[in-house]
């Protein structure tokens, strides 16, 4: 197998050549698109003779006739009619720029498109001098690097390896995560395991959306994984993406993987939706973390205004600054009738963010209240190149299995408590995450690949089980939603009498004004969750210690929040005075061990 790190390491010195030339953070503009040229050029390669020698034949045909007819002789979704590669545009330095755009230009109508995302002609433009012959180093500096026998899977890891060095270089981190294969790998599990069988089905075509597609990585291995389960089954995938350079990479790969680059959309998903009127069948998205909707805030507000539930954004609005809950109901809009599914990487401020009535809560009443959210997976830090933070992956269905009506399942694949079991000698492995050999930016673990006791095995075999266990909790949906109320007590004057108004009510005291969270469901006499009310929670844990407090119940508000910290939390007894007294004379005695050693 090939090493794409290899790959990508090999293509990041091409850069070394921009030094002097280019700032560090503008490498991107010219190695990107010349890496998808490079790609698109050792595709073509077998095929290339065969559609020269057949270009004469259609001399006569509009440019769009000849692109469908010249495609089918290249068996490909694209071509290039150009007499120049990479081999013929070296041989000729002389005219580097002229014959790179002439073969630039010979390529069919939706790869030409895809090199216009990335604005390369200006970068040609100021290449091309002679003075220094750079355009020339650069093209034939890529015609060294071989990208014909790379899967498509392989490529996509060389694109964001690249793409990650350049954010890096620039500190464009905020917001930009992408997304681990074996963490789409574990996401795509989870997601088919209910429809295996159904999946398993000749001539089957199932469709998949991700409304922040980025390079396309979350779609390609779904398409992946469904032909190794039935490879004749077809996955039509379709995304929308608002980053140009990455729309462009995701572009050329759906091109080369023979998908219909045309279900691709270039834009802001919030502003215009590129696929309005389709529903689909499964959506994978990682969204940016913490991303600010400010610039899209007059249009979102307008369809959630005007359109409510026939829109997007009935719900509720979440908070300017992050926009994760808009790119679910998105989401779920787009949802069929007769049943989708879901997989989304949230961090965790969508579990608890926002106080009963706010946006968050609302979003998150609708969401539990219709009985869409199925489960969600608590995942290790690290795992991400750009951020070390911990993850979520919540999973959504309209349509769930009968066991599942009205529950919700969280299961915790940190891998937090197996550490501790390790550092105590009492299990052998982390069962959830292993330490990656190499740091990648902040990703210093990765999730288990190969087999079911561990990793993605274990993860989707506990999710398929839907039984508690250690790593798993199951629970009602109301068991997340409580009243948020408002507790009065009267004003007293200074002789310390109670004051009314002229009706005879009594004057609350804001001074002693507080709020409780009331759930609506306790543990009853026989540990078993049950439904109560505000009165009953109200006498039996407030009036006992303030009599004279009651409730204003105009004020009440609904609320959900899913604390998922909390349901996992284990007690730790404290430790032992005498031991910890052991360990600091231990401590004490090699201390001046080491202090006697210095001064010998």
């Amino acid at each position: 197998m090939i090493d794409f790190k290899e790959k990508a390491n090999l293509i990041w010195k091409v850069a070394d050549l921009l030094r002097g030339d280019y700032r560090q953070s503008d490498y991107g503009k010219v190695i990107l698109p010349m890496t998808v040229l490079r790609r698109l050029d050792c595709v073509l390669a077998q095929t290339k003779q065969k559609v020269l020698d057949y270009l004469p034949k259609i001399e006569k045909l509009s440019d769009s006739a000849k692109d469908v007819t010249l495609n089918k002789v290249a068996k490909l979704n694209f071509h290039n009619r150009s007499q120049y590669d990479f081999a013929k545009l070296v041989a000729d330095p002389d005219n580097i720029a002229a014959n790179l755009r002439n073969f630039i230009n010979g390529f069919s109508a939706g790869a030409r498109e895809i090199l216009e995302y990335f604005s390369f002609e200006a970068q040609i433009e100021k290449m091309d001098d002679p003075r220094n012959d750079l355009l020339f180093q650069v093209v034939k500096a890529f015609a060294e690097i071989d990208l014909s026998g790379m899967e498509t899977m392989q490529m996509g890891y060389v694109f964001e390896e690249l793409i990650r060095k350049f954010a890096e270089l620039s500190n464009e981190t905020a917001g930009e995560h992408f997304t681990p294969r074996e963490v789409i790998k574990m996401m795509v599990n989870v997601l088919f395991i209910t429809d295996r069988d159904m999946l398993t089905k000749p001539g089957l075509v199932k469709t998949m959306y991700d409304p922040a597609c980025g390079t396309g990585g979350m779609l390609s291995v779904a398409e992946t994984y469904l032909n190794d389960l039935n490879p004749k089954a077809k996955l039509e995938v379709f995304g929308q993406e608002i980053n140009p350079e990455s729309y462009a990479i995701c572009k050329a790969d759906m091109l080369i993987k023979g998908q219909n680059p045309a279900n691709m959309k270039f834009g802001n998903t919030f502003t215009v939706d590129g696929l309005e009127d389709e529903k689909f069948d499964y959506m994978l998205s990682n969204p940016p973390f913490g991303v600010d909707w400010k610039k899209a805030e007059k249009i979102i507000k307008a369809e959630s205004e005007n359109k409510g539930f026939a829109g997007r954004f009935g719900a509720g609005l979440p908070r300017i600054n992050d926009g994760a809950f808009l790119f679910l109901q998105h989401m779920i809009s787009k949802m069929k009738p007769d049943g989708s599914r879901i997989g989304i990487v949230f961090n965790g401020s969508p579990l608890f963010t926002g106080q009963a009535g706010s946006g968050e809560s609302e979003i998150r009443k609708w969401i539990i209240e219709n009985d869409l959210l199925e489960a969600i997976i608590a995942l290790p830090d690290q795992l991400f190149y750009n951020t070390g933070i911990s993850t979520y992956v919540w999973i959504l269905s309209n349509h769930k299995a009968s066991k599942r009506k009205g529950k919700i399942q969280l299961i915790n694949a940190t891998g937090a408590k197996d550490e501790e079991l390790v550092k105590e000698g009492k299990f052998p492995f982390n069962r959830f995450w292993q330490k990656m050999p190499r740091s990648l930016g902040n990703k210093r673990k990765a999730i288990a690949e190969n087999g079911n006791e561990k990793g993605i095995g274990l993860i989707t075999t506990i999710y398929g089980d839907f039984q508690e266990n250690e790593f798993c909790k199951i629970f009602p949906n109301a068991y997340f939603g409580y009243w948020r109320v408002t507790v009065e007590r009267p004003l007293r004057n200074d002789k310390g009498k109670i004051v009314k108004d002229r009706e005879g009510n009594l004057k609350p005291d804001s001074s002693l004004r507080d709020s409780e969270n009331i759930p609506f469901l306790r543990k009853n006499e026989n540990g078993k969750l049950a439904p109560q009310t505000i009165q009953e929670y109200f006498d039996r844990e407030v009036k006992p210690h303030v009599p004279d407090a009651w409730i204003d119940e105009s004020k009440t508000k609904t609320g959900y929040e899913i604390n998922f910290t909390k349901y996992f939390y284990e007690f730790k007894p404290l430790r032992a005075l005498a031991d910890i007294k052991a360990d600091i004379l231990k401590l004490e005695e090699e201390t001046v061990g080491l202090e006697k050693k210095v001064l010998a």
